[in-house]
């Protein structure tokens, strides 16, 4: 080891444990050992096992875990049957699957969505009890019959598709991979550093700060899918308006509880409204 890291960690160890003797030479604690193997292992994985990518989309520099498109199609089609079982399979209504294929492919039609690689499919659930959408990587789309039946306009179902395009064209499963890996790996080396060997505290704050770094990222997530759901509506002639519905129908599912944002994966619909109108002022500026 460095020698001057080795005194640093000496100087450190003593300071912990009280010592103030001082000493010529030490032996580092085999639990100080593992943690700093732990983090520097999870430090280098993620610089080494990480692509960089400037998003088209969102402007944004991302770090992702899987580097090409092809993956992201690979993994969500992959998971498609297994989400599909899980939520009951596809809705019986051949009316109401057919507007969701029809919406999305004019959202898809009519954006740059359709130059990326992605597999857009469409899919309604027949799930009449959890209001919910979602996004595989690679562009399976999904929403449940429960929220389907919510809806009282087109625009309403082109707002959380447009949405659930978001997710995907901005590769936010794909990043969200790469973060939850690091700060896992993170919390798990700072949990054994600050663990004196009687009690799991320090692993219990490292784990709550990595879990609300991750969850930082989830919200942030959604906030810049409804921008880019805005835009996809305006692009293929929906109304945006009608995203603000889709916010007030979520409220409503959720007992209308706002709540903090501190350790929630969404904002609350009042934050997101607020978010949404301020994109809608700016895409239709032109700005």
């Amino acid at each position: 080891m460095i020698p001057t890291l080795q005194r640093l960690l000496c100087a450190g160890q003593a300071l912990m444990y009280g010592d103030s003797r001082g000493r010529r030479g030490c032996a580092l604690n085999p639990r100080v050992i593992m943690a700093l193997l732990i983090i520097g292992g999870t430090l280098v994985y993620h610089w080494m096992g990480t692509t960089e990518y400037q998003n088209e989309f969102t402007g944004r520099t991302q770090t992702l875990a899987l580097a090409t498109p092809q993956e992201e199609i690979a993994l969500g089609l992959q998971s498609a049957p297994e989400m599909i079982r899980e939520m009951g399979g596809l809705s019986r209504d051949s009316a109401g699957r057919a507007l969701v294929e029809k919406v999305g492919e004019r959202l898809l039609a009519s954006t740059a969505a359709r130059q990326t690689p992605y597999q857009f499919k469409f899919h309604l659930l027949s799930d009449a009890r959890t209001v919910n959408a979602f996004a595989l990587p690679g562009g399976q789309i999904f929403i449940t019959e429960a929220l389907f039946r919510r809806f009282k306009s087109e625009d309403q179902l082109a707002g959380v598709l447009g949405h659930e395009m978001g997710h995907v064209v901005g590769r936010h499963s794909n990043e969200q991979m790469a973060n939850s890996r690091l700060w896992s790996g993170l919390a798990q080396g700072l949990g054994v550093l600050l663990s004196d060997g009687s009690n799991n505290t320090g692993a219990h704050i490292a784990n709550m700060v990595a879990q609300y770094k991750v969850m930082k990222f989830s919200r942030e997530d959604e906030l810049e899918s409804d921008a880019l759901g805005v835009r996809f509506m305006i692009q293929a002639g929906y109304n945006p308006e009608a995203l603000v519905g889709v916010m007030e129908i979520l409220a409503e599912a959720s007992g209308g509880s706002s709540g903090s944002d501190f350790m929630s994966s969404h904002p609350s619909p009042d934050n997101r409204i607020e978010k949404i109108r301020e994109v809608i002022a700016r895409e239709r500026g032109g700005r």
